[in-house]
């Protein structure tokens, strides 16, 4: 017995009855004249009563048939169907469903019928224009990239700033770049699943460099490989300009603090001009050479103080911008202990370096670090060479702090006591006489505040100092994007990452 003659009447009477109910989807038949014929309780509950109706009343509400109906095409042509429709629920509600059409055959081969299955999305629908609102609207670059860095959507702000990208690899639009971009955090995200952010700085279609904080993440949490990435980024470019303004403003501070002390240094200097002046006008008036003598020696040493001091104070004001590169602090600390190390050594002092190994390659203006710790270090030499300590000593230190690069000149000499340490960051003030102009600290100082950083001293009388110069790396970085913002596609400007 086949398996057609298995099934009896009686089962088929029964299944005739119950198909339509065990279909998970409202369940429709309707004939030519748009009349439903029958239809199943899940399409009752969804749009009511239908006895009686015509499609078109059901669905939608409507007293005539829709316009361009495609139902009726597949009583033409015989073709199953797939219609996104909206229409009005049971309540009135605005319903959007989706809908397969299939014609139902009868045994001459005409199509007298039709059976459709719809299956409500209006959550879908609503949440997808939810998304649709928020992926355009959202004040964000937003951009969907594929595995080949090409990106196949963007958001209306995006196209706005970099230009049509669909098709294109996102380094070309977003940096007209050739090749993928070092530590990229979109590479990381297909590698890993994970979610990564970097500081990046791009260029926009109108040319202008464009300062970005973009954070990536894959569309899909499965184990298998990742086929998508969306990119999100926010723009921090006038942040950056902010943040320049910022970093010019502490510069031009530096030398502000200190213009009304170059007055005050200039008139000691000028007395002591009037002084030799006084002295030779007597000493020639009186035919006195030793007073003639005398005079000509406080004017020559006088004038020689103003000249040491005015160049040294143009050297100090010229306002030249760090010239940043990645540079390893370990290695600087190392180098100037070689440099001072003999004349340490021909003092009785001991110069070591304490290295930090966390401590990592930073941006740095590595002769303005230079400049920084030789004036320290000479001072710390001069501060124990005035000191009767047996165990004289010198450390350079570099330490990783959380988020900072640390440099400290521990010295174990003379030590400051309070007023000097109120003295030494605000005016031309020196301890070494007529030897110096008291500039050394205040270049300190400002190349320090060049770099985002501070600098402070610890110091007590007969105790030693201990000079401290902290420097943010976020800072150190964000003068390394002012000094190197693209202009070609040969990108070197590191980033910082985050994962």
């Amino acid at each position: 017995m086949t398996p057609e003659e298995l099934i009896t009447e009686e089962f088929k009477r029964s299944l005739d009855r119950r198909l339509l109910e065990i279909i998970p989807f409202n369940v429709t038949i309707i004939d030519r004249q748009y009349r439903i014929l029958r239809a199943n309780g899940r399409f009752e509950s969804a749009f009511g009563e239908w006895r009686g109706k015509y499609c078109y009343e059901a669905y939608k509400g409507r007293r005539e048939p829709c316009p361009n109906c495609r139902a009726m095409k597949s009583f033409d042509d015989g073709r199953e169907r797939v219609m996104d429709e909206v229409g009005l629920d049971r309540k009135g509600r605005q319903a959007h469903y989706l809908c397969h059409i299939a014609p139902i055959r009868i045994e001459d081969g005409a199509i007298k019928y039709l059976l459709g299955m719809s299956h409500d999305i209006t959550e879908s629908k609503d949440r997808e224009r939810e998304y649709d609102i928020f992926f355009e609207r959202v004040p964000c670059y937003i951009t969907i990239i594929d595995r080949d860095y090409k990106i196949i959507r963007a958001n209306n702000l995006f196209k706005e700033t970099f230009g049509n990208p669909l098709g294109e690899y996102c380094y070309k639009i977003y940096k007209r770049r050739s090749s993928r971009c070092p530590r990229c955090p979109a590479a990381k995200s297909f590698a890993d699943h994970g979610t990564h952010s970097a500081e990046q700085v791009g260029i926009t279609r109108k040319g202008r460099t464009a300062h970005y904080v973009v954070t990536t993440s894959p569309l899909t949490r499965d184990e298998e490989e990742i086929q998508h990435v969306i990119e999100i980024s926010t723009d921090v470019t006038e942040i950056k300009a902010m943040e320049k303004e910022m970093l010019e403003a502490e510069r031009l501070a530096a030398v502000g603090q200190t213009v009304a002390g170059l007055a005050h240094s200039i008139k000691n200097i000028l007395m002591g001009l009037e002084g030799g002046k006084y002295i030779v006008s007597v000493g020639l008036k009186k035919n006195q050479p030793e007073m003639i003598s005398q005079g000509w020696e406080m004017l020559e040493r006088n004038f020689d103080k103003t000249t040491s001091l005015v160049k040294d104070f143009l050297n100090f004001a010229k306002g030249q911008r760090p010239e940043v590169r990645m540079s390893d602090p370990n290695a600087l600390v190392t180098e100037i202990v070689d440099l001072y190390k003999e004349v340490a050594a021909k003092a009785g002092i001991e110069l070591k370096a304490e290295l930090d190994a966390r401590v990592k390659p930073a941006p740095l203006d590595p002769k303005g670090i230079h400049t920084c710790l030789t004036n320290l270090v000479s001072n710390a030499i001069d501060a124990c060479q005035m000191s009767e300590r047996p165990d004289r000593m010198v450390i350079i230190r570099t330490v990783e702090e959380k988020g900072k690069l640390v440099f400290e000149v521990d010295d174990n000499g003379l030590g400051m006591d309070c007023e000097i340490k109120r003295k030494i960051f605000t005016t031309f003030f020196t301890t070494k006489g007529g030897g110096g102009t008291g500039l050394g600290l205040l270049t300190t100082r400002k190349i320090v505040q060049e770099h985002g950083g501070i600098i402070d001293v610890k110091s007590r009388s007969g105790k030693g100092a201990r000079f401290r110069m902290e420097l943010p790396r976020k800072r150190l970085r964000q003068l390394l994007d002012i000094g190197n913002s693209p202009q070609t596609e040969n990108e070197n400007t590191p980033v910082k990452e985050s994962s």
